[in-house]
């Protein structure tokens, strides 16, 4: 059997103690919160794809400013490993016209204490793990990511 891992980007959002997260269907037709996320696609760059991919999920374009972390994770739902490399951006412009990703019910602004309070509707347990280390401080250059 052959293994392969899935290359993923997130982003997280922060204004003023808000994060901007995803209300999306999980494959099991539950509404769940995640950050705007999502797999790296041929001939991008990992930053090219969390620019991508939040706007797609959220309608914001955003500038990136720091790794946040990488991270590792099997999905229980279906046994597949997903590679996670988590940025943080600030908010620059929105574009509320623009339709979003299928499957995406809406862009909402959050606490982490409202998200916290809601366990049973995050993608997975990387949704608040990437807020906490984003508020504890971790942050790494984009340099980091190397082209």
């Amino acid at each position: 059997m052959r293994w392969l891992a899935h290359v993923t980007v997130a982003t997280i959002v922060e204004d003023q103690g808000r994060f901007l997260l995803v209300e999306e269907m999980s494959a099991d037709k539950k509404q769940v919160f995640n950050q705007p996320a999502g797999h790296l696609e041929a001939n991008e760059t990992l930053l090219e794809a969390a620019v991508r991919e939040t706007l797609e999920e959220t309608g914001w374009d955003v500038e990136l400013t720091a790794v946040t972390g990488i991270y590792l994770y099997t999905a229980p739902s279906n046994g597949v490993t997903y590679q996670r490399v988590c940025f943080a951006a600030r908010p620059v412009r929105h574009h509320p016209e623009r339709a979003l990703d299928d499957g995406i019910l809406g862009a909402r602004w959050m606490t982490r204490e409202e998200l916290a309070a809601q366990p049973e509707r995050w993608r997975s347990h990387l949704v608040l793990r990437c807020i906490d280390d984003y508020l504890e401080g971790e942050r790494f250059p984009l340099a980091l990511i190397r082209d």
